[in-house]
């Protein structure tokens, strides 16, 4: 279930972007100003509103350490915050004093991109403040734009509908023809598709009242692929934005329709349905590390939504949803549990019985018909069937790390996992030693290795976080 546990009402126009850090919320709007909120308890911060546009801020985002905030505005200003305090960094002026649509920093924080009115992309070097490349689309706005996880390229949208590939050097990589009247949003999964090559997935949305998931891939010698793996339909008005969750496996979307839509990435199936804004929902963004998200509407409100541990994901298992052991299971878990194998007719013994997880580990053929009073001989077949399953499950968990937390170097559980230029994700120590021994090579695909920055995987190192509190037997801890 998804719970709205906050609604923010400080702008006072519409409200046209909101953008997380791992402490902040950013929102920004056509009432020139940006506004910061800290996670703990969403209060606005005292250094909150920023002011410095003269025009409406169409666009904010963070950097990948949170560090700095950019907005971009109609006055053709982009706008770098100190985020911790507030104080104005720098104004990147754009070439032509275009209305700026569209900014991103790439995952490495060594660029930052902006997209403006007249089609002109530039790419600004963060460290020295000037222009590093530019390029243009043949036609339309830039209004939308996304860095690939790895950094290698990224993607704009423009008001004409076209998806654009750039890489680092401005070079157009592909293009195609996505959405009917324009593309509004894009937004890249943080997850690989395969662990065998650069594939990513990608939604978009479009005035064609539509959201599109694409598989990105990046290899020599094909270049860059672009597949359109289905299309997400539910929407009766344009979608102006989507974003997927950490984990990819959901997607988010807001309407002129005023409704949010949560969709499961892999079969296209609508989740939840969101009406709570009164006018066009024009933004919506994920927390990085925690079951958040926000919606922002042309209603003046930010409102912030919770995702309720029992069901993180819809269709997944307690324990998928709650990242605990089954000993640890609540009895809405239980509940849960039941119903997802058919056995809904008992839910209401068990919550009068009070079967938790450990309860249930503990169920018998004896106790199922002494105790709970279980009559049908089929259902308490059934009921033990899948608890010898869980039990199964649960020693499987406690015996195997996941291939995927395992470093490719080291063959290590990783404590600190970092993603280089290759895409993979290894063990921090490991991979460092690695280049310091001058092997410039990507230790999986054993081709050179374009840019040598390490970013640190916190998707990834979360994954782990939650998979070793499963791990009752090893006694491990959660990584710091």
């Amino acid at each position: 279930m998804v719970k709205l546990i906050c609604t923010l009402e400080d702008h006072n126009d519409d409200v046209n972007c909101c953008a997380f850090s791992s402490s902040f919320l950013a929102t920004c709007s056509l009432d020139k100003t940006i506004r910061l909120y800290s996670l703990n308890n969403f209060e606005e911060l005292p250094y909150s509103p920023l002011k410095g546009h003269t025009y409406a801020v169409h666009c904010c985002c963070f950097s990948p350490s949170g560090h700095i905030l950019a907005s971009c505005s109609t006055d053709g200003n982009t706008i770098l915050w100190n985020s911790k305090n507030g104080l104005k960094l720098a104004v990147l002026e754009h070439p032509s004093r275009n209305p700026v649509r569209i900014c991103r920093f790439s995952p490495d924080s060594t660029y930052l991109v902006s997209g403006a009115a007249d089609g002109s992309v530039i790419l600004w070097n963060v460290q020295s403040l000037k222009v590093h490349r530019s390029g243009s689309v043949n036609d339309g706005s830039l209004v939308a734009c996304a860095f690939a996880p790895n950094g290698s390229f990224f993607v704009t949208g423009s008001s004409c509908g076209d998806l654009t590939v750039w890489d680092d050097k401005m070079r157009c990589l592909y293009n195609e023809k996505a959405h009917d009247l324009g593309v509004t949003c894009c937004d890249f999964s943080s997850q690989l598709v395969s662990g065998n090559k650069q594939e990513f997935q990608m939604a978009s949305s479009g005035q064609d009242n539509v959201i599109k998931i694409w598989f990105i891939s990046s290899a020599e010698p094909i270049g860059v692929e672009l597949k359109c793996k289905h299309t997400l339909s539910g929407h009766t008005a344009p979608v102006l934005a989507c974003a997927f969750s950490c984990d990819g496996q959901t997607v988010i979307s807001g309407s002129v329709d005023k409704t949010v839509i949560i969709f499961e990435t892999n079969t296209g199936n609508i989740l939840h349905t969101l009406t709570q804004h009164t006018r066009y929902v024009t933004t919506c963004a994920f927390a990085p590390d925690i079951p958040l998200f926000a919606t922002g509407s042309m209603d003046k409100c930010v409102k912030i939504w919770q995702f309720e541990p029992k069901q993180l994901f819809a269709g997944a298992t307690p324990k998928e949803s709650t990242n605990t052991s089954i000993e640890n299971w609540s009895e809405e878990d239980v509940s849960i549990w039941l119903c997802k194998h058919g056995l809904k007719d008992l839910v209401e013994i068990f919550q009068k019985n009070n079967i938790d997880g450990k309860e249930l580990l503990s169920l018998t053929k004896e106790s199922l018909a002494d105790d709970l009073k279980i009559e049908s001989l089929g259902l308490r077949s059934k009921v033990l069937r899948n608890i010898e399953e869980l039990q199964i499950e649960r020693k499987s968990a406690c015996e195997s790390v996941p291939d995927e937390f395992l470093c490719p170097i080291t063959k290590e559980l990783m404590k600190e996992p970092v993603i280089a230029a290759d895409g993979y994700s290894y063990e921090k120590e490991a991979m460092e030693n690695w280049i310091i021994n001058k092997r410039r090579s990507s230790p999986m695909t054993n081709l050179p290795l374009q840019r040598l920055v390490l970013t640190p995987n916190r998707t990834l190192k979360m994954a782990i976080n939650r998979w070793l509190e499963t791990q009752p037997v090893r006694n491990q801890k959660p990584l710091s």
